[in-house]
């Protein structure tokens, strides 16, 4: 399971509104076939794993299928798992999560027992499960996961006073910050970053940066007063910006949610955190904390009525990137 996973991780972000999923098929303790979900409206990864056994002329009646999901059971852009696993004459499958779609939920164990197959589910469950924390989100509610990232001083600070460079976090936090935005759907700033920094907010600093769509640039705002030649409404994917003026974060998460989004990148700026925090909407936080002292005046959250309460982090996970630390972890989310 643990090989199907690190299998699933290679399609992490570029197979929305799908799940990432891996596939490793077992027969006489050999490996003889596998494959992970590349992209929606592909082969799932069970029947990339029997396709590769099958390339390589390896017989797949007998065999063990452990894949990091429960197999789809119903037609939607391509056919039922579950009947090219029994077709193919698989003895067993091992799955890691239950598939959370209701269409799904379950339907896989029954019919492959009626077809003969022997089923065990739940191994490794929850770290399966951890992989497609997004499309779990999505999938139930329609309302995507939500990333809060932040690259800040350790004096909290997320832009250097006048006359100093911009960037404050190192290439090695850059490049992490870019695989968050593969893994995401869309990515929301605040008006006032773009007037003052008129970013791109595209993936390229990532390995597999040319294997997914653009995410959608998101811009939230109060006044609408944003500048016409900002590269989000100029560059080649400017049909890719959205723009909503005084709209509450319910009402632009469930707008997202009806696009597919599943993962969703909060930018900036502090205000704008600060908003989501307090609009209790955030899931997951990414801070990126440089070790220096900047002492400017914009806090990397600006100062709202939730700090009252606080929120809790749990399964914190702290990296080295460079001369800089990530800061990872689950927003304890209230109500």
């Amino acid at each position: 399971m643990r090989r199907a996973m690190a299998l699933a991780r290679r399609g992490v972000g570029l197979t929305s509104p799908n799940p990432a999923v891996g596939a490793v098929l077992v027969r006489g303790g050999r490996i003889i076939g596998r494959g992970w979900h590349h992209r929606a409206g592909g082969p799932h990864a069970e029947i990339v794993a029997l396709a590769d056994a099958r390339r390589n002329r390896l017989p797949t009646r007998g065999a063990t299928l452990y894949v990091t999901l429960e197999p789809c059971s119903t037609h939607g852009r391509t056919p039922p798992c579950t009947d090219a696993i029994a077709a193919a004459g698989v003895r067993r499958v091992v799955y890691g999560a239950t598939d959370p779609n209701p269409r799904h939920l379950g339907r896989a164990r029954r019919i492959l027992t009626r077809r003969g197959v022997t089923v065990t589910g739940g191994v490794l469950g929850e770290n399966c499960a951890a992989l497609n924390r997004a499309f779990n989100r999505w999938i139930t509610t329609g309302r995507p996961w939500v990333i809060a990232k932040i690259a800040m001083s350790a004096d909290g600070r997320i832009s250097p006073p006048p006359g100093r460079p911009k960037r404050i976090t190192s290439a090695a936090a850059l490049r992490r910050a870019h695989e968050l935005r593969l893994w995401s759907d869309a990515i929301i700033v605040g008006a006032e970053t773009v007037r003052s920094d008129d970013p791109a907010l595209t993936v390229r600093l990532c390995d597999r940066a040319r294997q997914k769509p653009q995410p959608w640039r998101v811009i939230m705002t109060h006044s609408g007063r944003l500048p016409k030649k900002a590269r989000l409404f100029t560059d080649a994917h400017r049909e890719r910006t959205l723009v909503f003026r005084n709209r509450p974060w319910a009402h632009v998460l469930k707008d997202l949610g009806r696009r597919g989004v599943t993962a969703v990148l909060l930018e900036g700026g502090g205000k704008l955190l600060a908003t989501a925090f307090e609009a209790n909407c955030v899931d997951e936080i990414a801070f990126f904390i440089a070790p220096r002292i900047l002492g400017g005046e914009t806090l990397a959250i600006g100062a709202r009525r939730f700090f009252g309460r606080g929120l809790a982090v749990r399964e914190f996970l702290v990296s080295r990137l460079g001369p800089d630390v990530l800061l990872q972890g689950y927003v304890h989310r209230t109500g």
